[in-house]
């Protein structure tokens, strides 16, 4: 049994004494013993080695004592294992030397991989960081959604707007559903060994679905997410986190995930309007307010809680904590939670 087990209950909808807090990137590069390792050894051998990645993970949870801890690692080891090649480069962030950009590159190049011959090492970091972590908090494993590893695998780097990706799907749109495909049946089958190996849930991330528009979203985004929460919802509880996608928030919460995160750009009051309050949130302090004195971080934190309220609600930022925010700073928004009352 989990000894907090804050988060599953709020996951599960039930009355809480406080919302549980995590944080998006919660294991990384703001903090000064994750940095130590990051000089040491480049981005990729972090991911793919289990003690690096288990103890990454573990990190944050001894510093601050988060309510739950998610596993390191990074969403492009999915089109690693999918025949991609995908590289880390210092001041570009992702790179992909040959994006995909035709069917025949679709068809014949991308693979859909038997998980444990390319990422069981992932599933030995998990092993690893379940002992650490000695049932003190949950485990949450993570991917990316197919439409956000498109973006990427077309892209070939990070984008302001995605636009050869939106392109390829636009004038190519059967190769472009055949990816998509490919990835979504590759997710399902990651995060299926994921809960099996011993995460206690999983997050989909999807941050490039606000790129699209409403319609184009449920096309090529949504669609696919929902075959991976439909796979995996009587296994472990599915967090939905699309950023930018308020508008789609109405479906979001009819399809049988445990939650879904929000971002900044959206009300307390419209996130529970637009979902019926029907299901736990997730989310949204603005990452770059983590750079506001820690007395007033408390003070938004509280304000926030008070929001949403305390039931069906996991405190988290809206993106994922920025890496020069200051250690102080990130304990003020943890602390805020811990010793929140309600009115």
């Amino acid at each position: 049994m989990i000894k907090n087990d804050l988060f599953l209950k709020a996951l599960r909808g039930e009355s809480v004494e406080r919302p549980p807090v995590w944080m998006m990137r919660q294991a990384g590069r703001y903090l000064p013993e994750f940095m130590e390792l990051k000089h040491k050894y480049d981005f990729f051998t972090r991911c793919q080695t289990p003690e690096l990645a288990s103890e990454i993970t573990v990190q944050p949870i001894r510093r601050y004592g988060m309510d739950a801890a998610i596993l390191f690692s990074d969403i492009l080891v999915i089109p690693q294992a999918m025949n991609i090649d995908v590289e880390m480069k210092p001041g570009v962030g992702p790179w992909l030397p040959t994006p995909i950009r035709t069917a025949k590159q679709v068809e014949q190049d991308v693979i859909v991989p038997n998980i444990d011959e390319t990422l069981g090492y992932v599933m030995d970091a998990i092993t690893m960081t379940k002992e650490k972590l000695n049932n003190e908090v949950p485990l949450i494993g993570f991917a990316g959604s197919p439409w956000t590893i498109l973006c990427y695998c077309v892209q070939g780097q990070g984008s302001k707007n995605f636009d050869k990706a939106k392109e390829f799907c636009f004038t190519q749109p059967v190769a472009a559903h055949l990816l998509l495909q490919k990835i979504t049946d590759t997710t399902i089958a990651y995060l299926k060994r994921k809960v099996e190996t011993g995460v206690n849930a999983v997050q989909v991330f999807d941050s490039w679905g606000g790129m699209l528009s409403p319609v184009d979203y449920q096309e090529f985004s949504w669609q696919y997410i929902q075959q991976i929460i439909d796979a995996l919802k009587d296994m472990a509880p599915v967090i939905a986190f699309g950023k930018g996608c308020w508008f789609a928030l109405d479906e979001m919460s009819k399809s049988g995930a445990s939650a879904l995160g929000v971002d900044w750009t959206i009300t307390a009051e419209n996130a529970r309007k637009f979902t019926n309050n029907s299901i736990t949130l997730q989310g949204n302090f603005d990452p770059t307010r983590l750079f506001s004195p820690p007395k007033e971080i408390k003070r938004m934190v509280t304000e926030m809680i008070d929001a949403f309220g305390k039931d069906k609600y996991i405190v988290n930022l809206g993106h994922g904590i920025l890496p020069n925010i200051p250690i102080e700073n990130a304990g003020a928004f943890i602390e805020a939670v811990k010793e929140y009352k309600s009115k």
